[in-house]
């Protein structure tokens, strides 16, 4: 079962401008991360854009949704910028059945060292063999399905919306 995965950009790929104090994009850390987390997952890694997710509309979302109806694969992460990961997943929802997709993020670029991002890509691989179809987002260790999650920019994290009975 090979998983593919899309990347976007977000936090999740940024790099710092020590000279300038600036964030920008150069390439994907993927293959280092899953590297460094001796995965033995069969993945097919491909950058559709590298943006912040704040920067992201309507056409980069169509892009994310067709690559996702395309792709053979039906097991697929995507990563992305936190910001605007719910809006990006309700986009997925409108399109998109039997498939598993899970989007995952960073609160903390990968290049900083103290990043949460090898963790959520390694949770990420580990849900995505075991959920069924459906839309979720992984983020530190919880997966959340689609409509019932948001980013809690006071506590800088991911949180159900509302709890099951």
């Amino acid at each position: 079962m090979k998983i593919k995965i899309f990347v976007t950009g977000g936090t999740f790929d940024k790099e710092y401008n020590e000279l300038t104090g600036n964030l920008f994009f150069n390439k994907t850390h993927l293959n280092e991360m899953l590297f460094l987390g001796r995965s033995r997952v069969e993945v097919e890694i491909k950058t559709l854009m590298m943006i912040d997710s704040l920067d992201m509309t309507e056409k980069e979302r169509n892009i994310i949704v067709s690559n996702c109806l395309k792709s053979k694969e039906t097991k697929i992460i995507i990563t992305h910028g936190t910001d605007t990961i719910v809006e990006t997943a309700k986009a997925l929802a409108k399109k998109i059945r039997n498939k598993t997709i899970i989007l995952t993020g960073a609160m903390i670029p990968y290049k900083f060292g103290s990043s949460d991002g090898l963790f959520n890509l390694g949770s990420s691989l580990a849900f995505i063999q075991t959920l069924p179809p459906n839309i979720y987002i992984v983020m530190n260790g919880h997966y959340f399905i689609w409509n019932n999650v948001r980013k809690n920019k006071t506590a800088g994290e991911f949180e159900v919306i509302k709890k099951s009975n």
